[in-house]
């Protein structure tokens, strides 16, 4: 008898598909009300990047031969991946987050996901089904970081970026291709960008606040224009990548006039490492960094963080992170940005 029960607890963890795709097609009837799973009091679950956060699924109760299957809906694919597979008594985990991942498990009715040290590639759409034969149910969750989403170029000038090296670029730069809600809420929230960049789902858009001639012409209405899926290896635009806080980092400058090699170099004496664009925007946005001095960065840019407009530090009427492009790495004029991580 207790071989068959092992036999039959192996049979339900057995490893399922790497992936399958994750939508409901056109005319499906809406799903039944829930019987085993407890709708959630918050579909959106709100964190921070290094943080641990806990996605909820519970169950009113307990089926015969039932499964619990955690799974994320990766926006660059649109394909359901498969995180974490339970029957209440045994589990498996899959896939690149299976290391940070376990069930919480308080109580014999409790399938919620932990996941610890949360990544930036963490934030997105994560389903909790429940596996009963022909009564199957799931609920939608949402993991949402914080974040700041910036228009990204290389040294050698706007719209050089295929989809894979935008893609690289951002992660070098301490952050990720955005997705297009992210995009949306930064258009919302100011981003006027004139030039074309990808997004991680492999479209390309360019967020405008002020209609004018160059971006668009003025009678098109204020948006986030968009130019729709491109090929991804033969394309070339900007990148519009995405960057969280971190907790226990600090983005401090060092004054002097230093060439970039003498701005590292400097850093390092400080136990730090010079900055990235994004950690540079990150400590911009979440720890309002507000400094009227250039500085290097580690992409070899010049930037400084403002957080309180005024007409000596650029003149310009909004807050931002202000560029004086890719100059000589030879010219002595700058200072250095330092980043120091946990």
């Amino acid at each position: 008898m207790h071989r068959l029960l092992l036999l039959g607890c192996l049979w339900l963890l057995a490893a399922p598909p790497a992936s399958s795709i994750f939508q409901r097609p056109t005319g499906t009837p809406a799903p039944l009300r829930l019987q085993y799973l407890l709708e959630p009091l918050h579909h959106t679950v709100h964190t921070q990047r290094g943080a641990t956060a806990t996605l909820p699924c519970v169950l009113r109760t307990l089926p015969h031969n039932y499964r619990v299957k955690w799974s994320k809906v990766e926006p660059a694919n649109y394909r359901e991946n498969i995180i974490i597979i339970t029957n209440g008594l045994y589990h498996k985990n899959y896939g690149p987050l299976s290391p940070r991942v376990r069930l919480r498990h308080s109580h014999r009715y409790d399938a919620s996901l932990t996941i610890t040290n949360v990544a930036l590639e963490d934030e997105g759409r994560y389903r909790c089904q429940l596996v009963n034969g022909l009564e199957d149910e799931s609920i939608s969750l949402t993991l949402h970081l914080e974040g700041v989403v910036f228009p990204y170029q290389p040294s050698n000038g706007r719209y050089k970026f295929n989809y894979h090296e935008a893609k690289q670029a951002c992660e070098q730069q301490d952050s990720r291709l955005a997705t297009y809600q992210q995009l949306y809420k930064a258009w919302t929230e100011g981003l006027d960008w004139c030039n074309a960049g990808w997004i991680l789902d492999g479209t390309v858009h360019y967020p405008i606040i002020n209609s004018r001639e160059p971006c668009g012409g003025r009678l098109l209405l204020p948006g986030v224009r968009t130019y729709g899926a491109r090929d991804k290896q033969k394309d070339r635009f900007d990148a519009f990548c995405f960057t969280s806080a971190l907790q226990g980092s600090q983005v401090y400058f060092i004054r002097g006039h230093l060439n970039f090699k003498e701005a590292g170099q400097a850093c390092r004496n400080h136990g730090a490492a010079i900055a990235k664009v994004g950690q540079l925007y990150s400590a911009w946005k979440f720890s309002q960094l507000d400094r009227c001095d250039g500085g290097w960065l580690a992409d070899g840019s010049v930037r400084y963080p403002i957080t309180t407009p005024r007409e000596r530090c650029g003149g310009l009427p909004d807050p931002g992170v202000r560029s004086f492009g890719f100059p000589s790495k030879e010219m002595r004029t700058y200072g250095t940005y330092c980043f120091v991580g946990k």
